[in-house]
């Protein structure tokens, strides 16, 4: 059985017991399968899915299922009887784009494959709507979505800031790209004019950031009083003109909002142009535009297709401009050195489970002793449980008082 009036679930069958097989679609490949319950049958509750799944209820090509399993493009999903058949409500429907908007949104186009579309965004240009935002790129994105599902953002770039913005063709595709995103193995590359020349040519900017109160959270400010996030940008000085200003090469190692500016303004060099973290100090003499100079130059990260993808954004025209007449050359960028890595996290939660493992392993063995030492004799075990209960406190974390 087919559904014609859901684009997302392509084929569906039922079973004389009720159970329905459906057929994982090319646009549901990489996603969870809690996640695909709550696009398809979302009247089926995440703790009814869980109980499915730990019964062995839910079947994915006849294997027990975890709601965390991600699902593959033609896999057999057996659901059991109950909720109802598939969501038929359809697509929402397409934005009619003007031939401007369309004109646009393939102008930003860097390249495009099956899997994504890498956009080199214009400054002035919002990445999401808001109130009072009504052109923005995500509102353009139906401009490549004549057939097939809408592509989607996987992250972000200000308004101001110009540069390689990545778009997800499919949800399996946003899927894998998010999760680059969020262990942090997708290098960013910018480029920004500053003003005047940072004391150290090569360095490492860790402050935390925050919210600034007061500012809606459209702001955000250094934060040391332990409350904030941290916060660690890698910084290069390329050239300089004078001690007027920089052209320098950032890296975020985190990515906090507004991270590169509020720290490059943090070290009292404001990026040209950001008079919302720099104030009068950011806006250069003479004929340099007052328009930000903070663009996304290069993004490489892994694409599902296993080969990286690897994209530079030429620069918008204010910034070019900027750069001659402050007699930069853009030749003259070298290679950013390897910036250290934290540890992903996927090795984190590794450290984590063994090392709880490993403490549960440890208890085991004390209650072991514990009963075999209540069946010993009365004077041996006066003295177990005072050991026991010693031993039984957990390590003390390091820089815990005791």
């Amino acid at each position: 059985m087919t559904d014609p009036d859901n684009d997302r679930v392509r084929q569906f069958t039922v079973e004389a017991d009720g159970v329905r097989q459906f057929v994982v679609s090319e646009d549901d490949g990489g996603i969870r399968l809690d996640r695909w319950f709550k696009r398809h049958l979302p009247q089926i509750g995440f703790a009814t899915v869980s109980r499915w799944a730990r019964t062995g209820q839910i079947r994915v090509d006849g294997k027990r299922a975890d709601p965390a399993d991600r699902l593959i493009v033609g896999q057999v999903l057996r659901v059991p009887p109950g909720g109802a058949t598939p969501v038929t409500k359809g697509a929402p429907p397409r934005t009619q784009l003007t031939e401007a908007q369309i004109a646009l949104a393939e102008a930003m186009v860097l390249t495009q494959d099956r899997a994504a579309i890498v956009l080199n965004k214009p400054p002035g240009l919002a990445t999401q709507g808001g109130t009072g935002t009504k052109e923005h790129v995500d509102g353009l994105l139906d401009a490549f979505a004549a057939e097939g599902p809408r592509p989607r953002l996987v992250h972000r770039l200000d308004k101001d800031t110009s540069g390689v913005l990545l778009i997800a063709r499919t949800p399996g595709s946003a899927a894998f790209f998010s999760k680059r995103f969020s262990q942090r193995s997708a290098k960013k590359t910018y480029w920004a004019l500053v003003a005047g020349v940072p004391d150290i040519e090569d360095g490492l900017i860790e402050l935390p950031l925050a919210k600034q109160p007061g500012s809606g959270g459209e702001k955000m400010m250094v934060d040391e009083s332990g409350e904030g996030q941290p916060a660690r940008t890698r910084y290069r000085v390329i050239d300089q003109a004078g001690n007027r200003a920089a052209w320098v090469e950032l890296q975020p190692l985190t990515g906090r909002t507004h991270q590169l500016r509020v720290h490059m303004a943090a070290i009292g060099h404001p990026i040209v142009g950001d008079g919302k973290y720099g104030g009068p100090d950011c806006f250069l003499t003479g004929s340099i535009s007052r328009k930000m100079h903070l663009h996304a130059r290069r993004l490489i990260i892994d694409h599902p297709d296993g080969t990286p993808l690897d994209v530079i954004a030429p620069l918008p025209d204010h910034f070019a401009a900027s750069m001659v007449q402050l007699g930069f050359n853009e030749a003259d960028a070298a290679a950013l050195p390897e910036a250290p890595k934290a540890p992903p996290r996927e090795a984190k939660k590794a450290a984590a489970k063994a090392h709880a493992k490993q403490y549960r392993k440890e208890r085991r063995g004390e209650r072991r002793g514990r009963k075999s030492g209540e069946r010993g004799p009365a004077g041996k075990d006066a003295e177990r449980p005072a050991k026991a209960k010693a031993a039984r406190k957990p390590p003390a974390r390091p820089g815990a008082k005791r």
